[in-house]
């Protein structure tokens, strides 16, 4: 058997739940380990490093905007290609992935608005304006809501993954025009200054923070979606055990 034959192999094994609980119950302990270590580096940097010759400590707001920024985004692409895996592929654990990451990136769009606007009363002298990023940020936020109101509206699994899908697709055109926005429009933000052409733009005293916290909230992320994931098939599967003895109970009476 090919290398490539051998990995589609071992990536089609993870569409088994059951492959997939024992996964998750091996990594989750040094998933969460790695993520505390993240943390506590990243706020040691974060709060050892100077303050700002503008924003004076405020700056150290950037050390969780930033990265849940960063994850609003990433948890709507996750989404994107796991409605994919469903439309496509039909993979049985690709809608698991999708409703696991809602409400995830739910929170930290919510965090990432709620930390923007302290951080921007004493830099722009309000706590909101609708511009371009702020407003399409807005939106994502809503679109998370949306669609996880949507997936306990549907009762019908199977139904409420593939109309999911269709709209978790439709509105991913809104990552591009949140990632863009800055060079498409006269915003309040800045443009990109970490990851850009020409190298960083930010001092090397606040990238070091920036990326390890940036790390932290990623591996939290993922921590958490595994578990979410691992969540929803316990639940899957309750609700499928009840359903087939609520038949037996039925032809019995």
């Amino acid at each position: 058997m090919s290398e490539t034959s051998l990995a589609i192999t071992k990536f089609s094994d993870l569409a088994n739940p059951t492959r997939f609980l024992a996964l998750a119950a091996r990594i989750l302990p040094w998933m969460a380990g790695f993520t505390a270590l993240c943390f506590i580096m990243g706020l040691y940097l974060s709060f050892t490093t100077e303050g700002d010759y503008q924003q004076g400590e405020t700056v150290r707001i950037m050390y969780i905007h930033v990265p849940t920024a960063w994850l609003a985004m990433m948890g709507y692409t996750i989404m994107s290609l796991s409605a994919i895996g469903t439309l496509v592929w039909r993979h049985p654990l690709a809608d698991v992935s999708a409703k696991a990451a809602a409400p995830l990136g739910a929170a930290f769009t919510l965090i990432a608005l709620v930390t923007g606007s302290l951080w921007g009363k004493p830099m722009w002298g309000t706590w909101w304006v609708w511009d371009a990023r702020l407003t399409s940020v807005f939106i994502l936020f809503l679109m998370y809501l949306g669609l996880i109101a949507l997936n306990r509206a549907i009762d019908d699994p199977s139904k409420a993954a593939r109309v999911s899908a269709v709209l978790i697709l439709v509105g991913f055109v809104n990552i591009p025009i949140i990632k863009f926005s800055v060079d498409w429009w006269n915003t309040l933000h800045q443009s990109a200054s970490v990851l850009r052409l020409g190298g960083p733009a930010i001092d090397p005293e606040f990238l070091r923070p920036l990326l390890v916290m940036a790390v932290a909230f990623t591996a939290l992320f993922f921590t958490l979606h595994i578990m979410a994931m691992r969540n929803e098939i316990w639940r899957r599967r309750v609700a499928a055990q009840r359903r087939m003895a609520a038949r037996l109970a039925n032809r019995e009476g």
